[in-house]
């Protein structure tokens, strides 16, 4: 084996997905699963600074639409947490309790909704304090004791959850709505990740909910990964911990509640495993670590002169407020080239005695694997072709999941699809309680799910259920997950 190859990926997704993103992991030095916690990861500078850009553009956008910061406790007091008999009946499996202090016991917080309503309890006297639209950025913890992988099922997940009160259910209902336009605007557009938004079934909705609405995206080996999810939580949390405000004609009312949760650390594995090739990884321009990164060429006798120019080059970039790194280490070009397509850089700029002599660079574009020339008076070019790029990567991954929703209208062409890695789309009976045994039946004989029904469009079903043949009152999406 080469070093080339001990160093690059010796697996192409497309024929072994899940050795294909483990390696990635390592070899572009994402994640680092050495600390030997089951379910945890370290997650090395590269990783971290992508993250700390998604965060940027996600909180943006939420306090963009009003959402103010804050910073919860990581704990929970078990009195807060089973104070909602369904929500804790749901994680209980899954919390990881705390030994006890004195005479207090602690969890872990699977979720913050016990954290924030009693603050919302103090916070809101009445009708004008609201709506009160508040997140944060931090970990939860849960107890997953299914097999996990990194980034994509784990025992620690990096989020963003975002808490609002609001006088009646129609605002809250319409915070639903913005928030899955918020997923739309940041996961969608800038990140490059197209999703389909899902109003799960009641049997699989968030413990505690009125309903929930999870964001499916679509990965390479034809699983489904949720998202973004949103949840309606209606007036429960609010009447167990008492949280009221007084209306306009100052009569107490109950808060009405949403909960929004943005998994960073999920989402990374969406991008990494959407937008990569044999090659590595491949970043949106809008959030990758370095945009430009600078190789000059040179030998001992130019070596001096090479770096000058690259200097000026560099210092030029910046002024158009990119980020720009110089690999001045002693590998050989080629080997900086296969390190830095390997991390994913968007643009690599090439700087020689040539390229100095023409006053021009050459720039590599590593989404259509593309050099060209370009004049070094048009370096401000290279923001617009970041736009360009990233365009593209959604544009890529779009139709990579238009091309995998089958409409079916039998339990065999749903085995059929499912086992084709696709989506299947078909006629049911209904998402709520009496729909679940025909659910069931999905689960057991095909090894597949109901993911629920469109949130942001309604379609009308037709003709019978394609499991009990009863009236067909939804149209469903049935796919496999992690």
């Amino acid at each position: 084996m080469t070093k080339k190859s001990k160093e690059g990926l010796t697996v192409k997704k497309e024929e072994n997905f899940s050795k294909w993103f483990n390696q990635i992991l390592d070899k572009a030095e994402l994640i680092d699963l050495r600390l030997n916690m089951k379910g945890f990861m370290v997650f090395r500078p590269w990783a971290a600074m992508i993250l700390e850009n998604m965060f940027k553009l996600y909180e943006s956008e939420l306090q963009k639409k009003g959402h103010k910061p804050t910073f919860m406790p990581s704990v929970i007091p078990e009195e807060n947490l089973k104070k909602e008999s369904s929500h804790i009946k749901g994680f209980t499996p899954e919390v990881f309790w705390l030994k006890e202090i004195g005479k207090e016991k602690l969890a872990l917080r699977p979720t913050s909704e016990t954290l924030y309503t009693p603050m919302f309890k103090l916070w809101v006297r009445s009708h004008r304090d609201l709506p009160m639209k508040l997140y944060q950025r931090g970990s939860v913890f849960r107890f997953d004791t299914k097999a996990t992988r990194p980034l994509i099922r784990t025992r620690e997940i990096i989020w963003i959850e975002g808490h609002d009160a609001f006088a009646t259910k129609k605002e809250a209902e319409a915070q639903v709505q913005e928030d899955i336009d918020t997923t739309e605007k940041i996961m969608h557009q800038k990140f490059g990740i197209p999703f389909l938004a899902m109003k799960r079934p009641q049997w699989d909705k968030f413990p505690g909910a009125e309903y929930t609405v999870g964001s499916d995206a679509f990965m390479p080996d034809g699983r489904l990964i949720q998202q973004p999810s949103t949840h309606l939580m209606g007036q429960k949390f609010s009447k167990v911990f008492d949280a009221r405000f007084k209306n306009e004609k100052g009569e107490g009312e109950y808060l009405w509640t949403t909960a929004y949760g943005p998994a960073m650390s999920r989402i990374l594995a969406s991008i990494i495993s959407t937008h990569g090739d044999s090659k590595g990884l491949i970043m949106p321009f809008c959030i990758s670590p370095v945009q430009v990164i600078i190789i000059p060429v040179f030998n001992k006798k130019n070596k001096d002169k090479i770096l000058k120019e690259t200097e000026k080059v560099k210092k030029k970039i910046d002024s158009f407020k990119l980020k720009t790194e110089i690999d001045t280490g002693e590998k050989r070009p080629g080997e900086k080239y296969n390190y830095w397509e390997l991390k994913g850089i968007p643009f690599r700029i090439e700087i020689g005695e040539r390229e100095i002599k023409n006053k021009k660079v050459t720039l590599f574009t590593r989404d259509i694997g593309k050099k060209e020339s370009l004049s070094i008076k048009n370096l401000s070019k290279i923001k617009e072709l970041g736009k360009k790029l990233d365009a593209r990567l959604k544009e890529k991954a779009e139709k990579f999941m238009k091309g995998k929703i089958v409409n079916c209208r039998t339990k065999q062409e749903i085995k059929t699809a499912i086992k084709n890695k696709k989506i299947a789309k078909v006629n049911f009976c209904s998402i709520d309680k009496k729909g679940e045994k025909c659910a069931e039946i999905i689960e057991k004989e095909i090894g597949a799910e109901i993911r629920g029904i469109l949130a942001n469009k309604k379609e009308k079903a037709t003709g019978n259920c394609v499991i009990c043949n009863k009236p067909a009152k939804e149209v469903v999406y049935i796919g496999k997950s992690y």
